[in-house]
């Protein structure tokens, strides 16, 4: 069967930031793939939605040296320069998004192509420090193999080598080949997201912080009340939520007493030694905090000066119904 070549929806070099972000908002690039299907440790679908419908806060660009993004950036050249050296193949930059030829919605931007090599077409840079590194030991991440398989199901190629920079000195390469039952699920999903995006749908939240965050962020409250006695399947949930929150209580509370008593063992000492592990207790440095209440009401006029009102967050609290 001849392969179906991507189609190069728009070039790159011509595109200022904001141009860049409307044509990633238009469909699902291949850094959106692993969270599109919801298995993106960092993002939920939801979230991503949020996102491809024009809902999500606008972030404040993080350019500094702080942004993991600021050195992905900056050492993803360096990371293809490594890579030629260590395989002796060549490599280029593509400079434009690629479109699926049939699902006009699946995007891929790629860091590089790799030139004349009939065994791999496909090079992604990545760079990982020493927290990140640990999610490399037992090979490429779930969520990075995602990104790899929609990046060859767009482009319609065999196999990509992911090369990844751990922590700013050990250069390690990874093949992926082409699976076709993974892309065919892959594209299955990502239809269903893209639908939500398109029908205006929100997906289900998956219990993910960031699933907590889009929720914060999609319903802000109105102080209303809604009446759920009726909903059996609501009513479930709250019920288990109740039980769940009992035992966790419970939980906390034995897991403090734990706590308490290896404290009281180690008296004023530091550190304590176990089979299992090791327990440390030590005092944190001196420092100081300024008293806003002492301030308001020694010079109120300067408090109102610089005071800043931020909108409140809503607070989630389960009260259980008095017994009869």
């Amino acid at each position: 069967m001849k392969k179906r070549s991507a189609l190069r929806l728009v070039d790159t070099r011509t595109l200022d930031r904001g141009q860049w972000l409307a044509v990633r908002q238009g469909g699902i690039g291949s850094s959106d793939a692993a969270a599109a299907v919801g298995l993106n440790p960092y993002k939920s679908q939801l979230e991503l939605w949020l996102e491809k419908t024009g809902r999500a806060e606008t972030k404040k660009e993080t350019t500094g040296m702080d942004d993991p993004c600021y050195w992905g950036t900056l050492l993803e050249p360096y990371v293809a320069t490594a890579y030629q050296q260590k395989t002796g193949r060549k490599v280029r930059r593509v400079n434009a998004v690629l479109q699926h030829p049939a699902f006009n919605f699946m995007l891929a931007n790629l860091d590089r192509e790799v030139v004349g090599s009939p065994h791999v077409q496909i090079l992604e840079c990545k760079t990982a420090g020493e927290f990140g590194s640990r999610l490399w030991k037992g090979g490429v991440p779930e969520y990075v193999q995602l990104q790899v398989q929609h990046q060859l199901a767009v482009t319609g190629n065999a196999a990509a080598d992911v090369a990844v920079l751990l922590c700013g000195q050990k250069l390690e390469i990874h093949r992926i080949e082409r699976d076709d039952e993974v892309i065919a699920r892959l594209v299955v999903l990502e239809t269903t997201f893209w639908q939500c995006v398109e029908q205006d749908t929100p997906p289900a939240a998956d219990g993910s912080e960031s699933a907590a965050r889009a929720l914060r962020q999609l319903y802000p409250g109105n102080d209303t009340t809604m009446d759920f006695g009726q909903d059996e399947a609501l009513c479930e949930t709250f019920t288990t939520l109740s039980s769940l929150k009992v035992e966790l209580e419970e939980k906390e509370q034995l897991a403090e007493q734990c706590k308490q008593t290896i404290q009281q063992a180690m008296g004023d000492a530091s550190r304590a030694m176990f089979q299992g592990g090791e327990v440390t207790f030590r005092r944190s440095k001196d420092g100081s905090s300024l008293d806003t209440k002492r301030l308001g009401a020694d010079h109120p006029d300067i408090t109102e000066k610089y005071t800043v009102i931020r909108p409140g967050s809503r607070r989630f609290v389960l009260s259980l119904a008095s017994a009869p």
